[in-house]
């Protein structure tokens, strides 16, 4: 049987963070044998709130970035296709497709593209339609490859719900061209920042990047917002909601040792420097075999571009592939060959 198809991605704004590992990248590296998988680099959607040249001129550096994290975690391009979004000329053709399936107000009800708006300090006025349609674009992403599946953090499903809903459309005034994509969200749907305010981001540098070194992270761990009602070590503390123990149990295999903690944490028989230090030393244990692996590919000059130019090769094909059995469903492949043959039919006649 044919395997199924993933498709997901980043945007390349920086290297990447435990956030992104634990939302989708782990779910991609445990899927690679049973699935397809096309992994997006989507330079486009950058363009949607940072569309000034010098952000474009950046994008060389964070592509590198973002693909050198994908190798770091695990995600082997023998059996993964890895593509620039900006090299795949169907995904223009397909959004202006799908721009037509779908409506103004559907679109202004996405809640993630208001929270966009609001980080690029945006409003009516200066919001641009770019913005408004980035779930349109995405479609394009999701169904080029005509994805079965989206591995993403909980605050893409509603963008693939309008995926699902555009290939709904297409299909029924056209036929049978796309599956509907399925979501999956990672075991941990979103892990907060190390300042306890709100999720990890690049941005709110709030964030432990897969790429940081030891003493960083040790760095970063020392300063993570915990219970603030806890001024010393003898009162009982919170857990819930207590991000250190948030990263214990999304990154501590020793559950054992993450139960003992939250025991005495809560009965104010353990300080928070025994807690951070044991959670250093979980993180830096995990983290340790993506530095190693990193810095074997970084050493290897010129393989990072060989990746993504073979991968946006391949990707391009299977877009070529979509796109004509969408111009074939829509009957505009047949509305071209018929003129075309009229007109070489009247270049004959006047022979």
């Amino acid at each position: 049987m044919e395997r199924k198809r993933i498709l997901t991605g980043d945007r390349p704004t920086g290297k990447l963070h435990l956030g992104h590992y634990v939302g989708s990248l782990a779910n991609r590296v445990r899927l690679q044998d049973e699935y397809d998988c096309f992994f997006i680099v989507a330079d486009l959607h950058t363009l949607t709130t940072r569309p000034e040249k010098e952000h474009i001129e950046a994008l060389r550096q964070n592509v590198h970035d973002v693909v050198l994290d994908y190798l770091s975690v695990g995600i082997d391009p023998a059996r993964s296709v890895i593509y620039l979004q900006s090299a795949a000329p169907a995904v223009y053709e397909m959004n202006l497709f799908f721009e037509m399936l779908v409506t103004l107000p559907r679109l202004q009800r996405v809640p993630s593209i208001k929270d966009m708006a609001r980080a690029a300090n945006l409003n009516d006025e200066t919001l641009p339609f770019g913005l408004v349609g980035y779930p349109v674009l995405q479609a394009a992403d999701i169904l080029m490859p005509r994805a079965n599946l989206v591995p993403v953090g909980r605050d893409n499903e509603a963008h693939v719900e309008v995926a699902r809903e555009i290939a709904r459309r297409f299909n029924y005034l056209y036929g049978e061209v796309f599956p509907l994509p399925e979501v999956m969200v990672g075991e941990v749907p979103s892990l907060i920042g190390t300042d306890g305010q709100a999720k990890m981001s690049k941005s709110l540098g709030n964030a432990i990047f897969l790429s940081d070194d030891a003493k960083t992270v040790t760095r970063k761990v020392t300063g993570m917002y915990t219970d603030p009602n806890r001024i010393s070590a003898d009162i009982p503390g919170q857990v819930e909601g207590n991000p250190v123990f948030a990263y214990h149990d999304a990154f501590n295999p020793n559950l054992a040792e993450v139960e003992d903690l939250k025991a005495r944490y809560r009965q104010g028989k353990v300080g928070d420097v025994e807690v951070k230090d044991k959670l250093t030393r979980a993180l830096n244990t995990f983290m340790d075999p993506i530095r190693e692996r990193r810095a074997t590919f970084e050493a290897q000059k010129g393989l990072v571009e060989q990746v993504i130019y073979e991968g946006t090769q391949r990707a391009s094909h299977e877009g070529e592939e979509t796109v004509l059995l969408m111009r074939k469903a829509m009957g505009l492949s047949g509305l071209w060959n018929r003129i075309s043959r009229k007109a070489r039919e009247a270049q004959e006649a006047k022979a």
